[in-house]
């Protein structure tokens, strides 16, 4: 038994691992756009990446209300492994920010709400999810989740732009550039579905 699932972990790997690399390939040649250049390239793989993290957060969210509502643990290991799956979206996220700041507008703006709330929020979520790691409490783990998923998509659906420009990716006429997007962003998910998985894997192993 024990070889049989030291076997299946690897097989799950190694998928991630060909995931990624697709994805990785997928964005360095995608189709380019007139004033951007190849930085849209970037710009894709970060539409693609934070579309997937706040997913991620919204499904540990309703996950949690089912654990909360329905109070089955497999709806609480669901909630912390999504969790855990949002916060590696979003803490590799913002490091694509900043790379998209200098190269699109030559330095940092840190007062731009578009970076300052999702690092505020980045900063909650890692302090939360430390924190719920080392309690393990099933029914605060769903609750945690459920206000910061919450939480966080509120705040960003009320969110302003000072220097960010409206997303390259939605305004252009070219149905390549949006399709690509459509096909990149599927392959994240998939990615974000394999993370997502090996967590579950791991938690439910474990009590929460």
């Amino acid at each position: 038994m024990a070889g049989t699932n030291s076997h299946t972990r690897t097989v799950l790997w190694l998928a991630l691992v060909i995931t990624l690399m697709v994805l990785g390939l997928a964005a360095r040649f995608g189709p380019l756009e007139k004033s951007l250049g190849t930085n849209i390239r970037l710009i894709y793989l970060h539409g693609a990446w934070v579309w997937t993290g706040m997913g991620a957060f919204a499904l540990s969210a309703l996950a949690g209300l089912a654990g909360l509502t329905l109070r089955r643990s497999s709806w609480h290991t669901w909630s912390r492994s999504l969790g855990y799956t949002g916060m590696i979206y979003w803490l590799t996220y913002l490091p694509m920010s900043l790379l998209m700041m200098q190269l699109n507008w030559g330095g940092f703006y840190f007062d731009e709400p578009r970076w300052k709330i999702p690092f505020s929020f980045a900063v909650i979520g890692l302090l939360l999810q430390a924190g719920l790691f080392i309690i393990r409490q099933p029914v605060l783990t769903s609750g945690g989740n459920l206000v910061f998923g919450t939480a966080l998509l509120w705040s960003l659906s009320r969110i302003t732009s000072v220097l960010h420009p409206d997303s390259p990716i939605l305004t252009s006429d070219s149905n390549n550039i949006r399709l690509f997007f459509v096909l990149l962003l599927a392959f994240s998910v998939i990615a974000a579905a394999q993370i997502a998985n090996l967590w579950h894997r791991w938690t439910s192993r474990r009590a929460i």
